[in-house]
């Protein structure tokens, strides 16, 4: 049986989609031809166990995602983009367990938790339509305007794929689970026009915008994973689960592209937003700070000091703005005497002077070595 329009009796016999069981002239819903094993721990029985370990690992990997993207502060559309993944995290939680089967079919909520994640699922797309233009800046990201605008618009397509959801499977204001149309559109057409509007928007943002082409490997990859994703789910789900003896199935691997498309969103705008360093909160000021006075000697004959000569350390000179003040002067340690020197004890005279304890500095030692001190 092929695709037809306003139809889910193809799609839903060959994936296992939430929506399914509330769809078709059955009361038993829309089963498909093949889907992956059961497992039971105790007296719990979980559907789809290779599902729900993606949407676990989805969970952990959003979680790090959202993180990284706080800490960036003053990066460009962070709040916008954050909403995104803030979503697919719901999402993630809400089919892990419609998908388990944690929420049975039969149980009289299923049908409302199903209509909340259509609607989640429809608003998600239109989060990511809107964060496509962003970035070409017709309301300042960050502000009220470009803030509520998304969370309205987003908010509005929920209610509306909710409603239709809910009507569909309940039989309500002339919809009806045999067919599906409203529910069709706004389950399966409404991503596409999205991610398409979303990929053309940023292909244009980097060819004329930026001067680094390096993130359209970012898109590229994004797109095709979710390509991929929707031809392994759609078409050869049952080939799949077949093969491998129903371990696994189409909506694994769906899920699974789906994660890393939405890891190339984030890697996108990483890639595409910088931080200002100068104004970022958490960012801390390197101080570099000479505490050890052997390390703090004084600039002796320094030209392009600008103070005068001999011009001593600020934090080391003799008495700060008295005597060896840092604004010229032959200044003096603070401890008294000449300024400390890392070779040769003081100011270097025991060394290379041959002045200090004994006959030339240490031991009789001086620069340049006698005839005697070379062999």
């Amino acid at each position: 049986m092929g695709l037809q329009f306003g139809s889910f009796d193809s799609v839903c016999s060959t994936a296992a989609l939430v929506i399914c069981p509330m769809l078709g002239a059955s009361s038993q819903g829309i089963e498909p031809s093949c889907y992956s094993r059961n497992v039971q721990i105790g007296s719990t029985l979980i559907f789809q166990p290779s599902t729900s370990f993606i949407h676990i690992i989805a969970i952990i990997m959003t979680a790090i995602m959202i993180y990284h993207i706080r800490s960036k502060y003053t990066a460009v559309g962070r709040k916008e983009i954050v909403m995104f993944f803030w979503m697919y995290m719901l999402i993630q939680f809400l089919a892990l367990f419609l998908d388990s089967g944690v929420i049975p079919t039969s149980n009289v909520s299923y049908p409302w938790f199903a209509a909340v994640y259509s609607g989640l699922v429809s608003a998600i797309y239109c989060c990511l339509l809107i964060n496509g233009f962003v970035g070409f800046q017709f309301a300042e990201d960050g502000t009220p305007v470009s803030l509520w605008l998304l969370r309205l618009s987003t908010l509005a397509i929920f209610g509306l794929s909710f409603f239709i959801s809910i009507a569909t499977f309940k039989s309500l204001a002339s919809f009806s689970p045999s067919k599906p149309t409203a529910l069709f559109v706004i389950y399966l057409i409404w991503p596409i026009i999205c991610v398409v509007t979303y990929t053309l928007s940023q292909l244009i943002l980097v060819f004329r915008t930026l001067d680094d082409r390096w993130p359209l490997g970012d898109v590229l990859f994004g797109i095709g994973f979710y390509t991929v994703a929707q031809v392994l789910l759609f078409a050869f789900s049952v080939t799949i689960c077949n093969a491998i003896q129903h371990y696994l199935d189409g909506l694994f691997f769906f899920e699974l592209c789906v994660l890393l498309s939405v890891m190339m969103v984030y890697k996108y705008w990483d890639s595409i937003t910088r931080e200002d360093l100068e104004f970022s909160v958490g960012s801390k000021a390197a101080v570099w700070e000479i505490k050890d006075p052997l390390l703090a000697g004084s600039y002796e004959d320094s030209s392009d000091a600008g103070f005068g000569a001999n011009t001593s350390s600020v934090y080391h000179g003799g008495g700060g703005y008295g005597n060896g003040s840092q604004y010229g002067g032959n200044a003096q340690s603070m401890y008294g005497g000449p300024s400390p020197s890392l070779v040769g004890g003081l100011s270097g005279t025991q060394m290379y002077s041959g002045a200090g304890a004994g006959k030339g500095g240490y031991g009789g030692r001086g620069y340049p070595p006698n005839n005697a001190e070379r062999y």
